[in-house]
């Protein structure tokens, strides 16, 4: 379900701006991202298990109130993020 912390830390790489960069909204979308993608896959296998879809739920209105402060701040930004990440805009 969580993701591993190999896996969070070349998130970051590849998504930071700088070395010290682990907060941004590039950063924490991908990480997001990756968290959504296998609590997608749990929740498939496991329909009753109802608080992890609501934490699912959680997870994609985070990311996209994320994504929309983004797109109002640097739209061209915002269009390689998603093209990046995979996601449908």
């Amino acid at each position: 379900m969580s993701i591993t912390k190999e896996k969070k830390s070349s998130l970051i790489k590849e998504f930071a701006k700088n070395n010290n960069d682990t907060g941004s909204v590039a950063v924490q979308c991908a990480v997001l991202t990756e968290q959504i993608n296998n609590l997608t896959s749990h929740a498939q296998q496991n329909p009753k298990d109802f608080q992890s879809r609501r934490g699912l739920l959680v997870m994609v209105n985070k990311r996209k109130r994320l994504l929309a402060y983004y797109k109002r701040v640097n739209e061209s930004a915002h269009q390689d993020l998603i093209a990046k990440l995979g996601l449908r805009k």
